[in-house]
């Protein structure tokens, strides 16, 4: 009778351990979480609709400024097959969206539309019109963010399956 009171004891008192191990970890863990508006900072939606032709817009996202223009009927026909697959096409209109620094040095392009691309003043690099690098010291082309067409919105800092795509092409560094 002895024995398996002390054995039922232990195995109670393993079970009260280990609610209260339960319980101690679970806020422990929510303070590791990211708060709500952290989360909320990750993400930016922007509506493409709202873009005008050939005129650039700077949006932010993460802290970093996000080139969005829409692109004419004429600059797309005009493109390579290179610059194609690095537009983001949504409802049938040509898109860039980029990360608006330098590959070189982080600085921030400046956008000409006599030359239909970007020039970088500190260095004289030059990209164009899909973000393409043309002239050195730029190692490579302006970078793509994350992001997910939802609609005529596109949301910045989602993957989606049209940024997948690009990846598995090559397209994205």
């Amino acid at each position: 009778m002895e024995n398996s009171r002390r054995g039922f004891m232990g195995k109670v008192l393993g079970v009260v351990a280990g609610v209260g191990a339960i319980g101690a970890l679970y806020p422990m863990k929510r303070t590791w979480d990211p708060l709500p508006s952290v989360k909320a900072a990750g993400f930016t939606t922007v509506d493409l609709s709202e873009l005008e032709e050939g005129v650039l817009a700077i949006e932010k996202w993460r802290g970093k400024p996000i080139f969005m223009l829409k692109k004419s009927a004429a600059t797309v026909s005009a493109q390579t097959a290179e610059q194609t697959a690095r537009d983001v096409v949504v409802d049938g209109q040509h898109y860039l969206i980029a990360i608006a620094l330098c590959t070189h040095l982080g600085c921030i392009p400046a956008f000409s539309e006599a030359k239909k691309g970007f020039l970088c003043a500190c260095h004289g690099g030059e990209f164009d019109i899909s973000g393409i690098d043309t002239k050195a010291p730029p190692p490579s082309p302006l970078e793509i963010p994350p992001f997910k067409i939802a609609g005529s919105t596109v949301v910045l800092g989602e993957t989606g399956p049209e940024y997948e795509k690009m990846k598995e092409a090559g397209v994205l560094a």
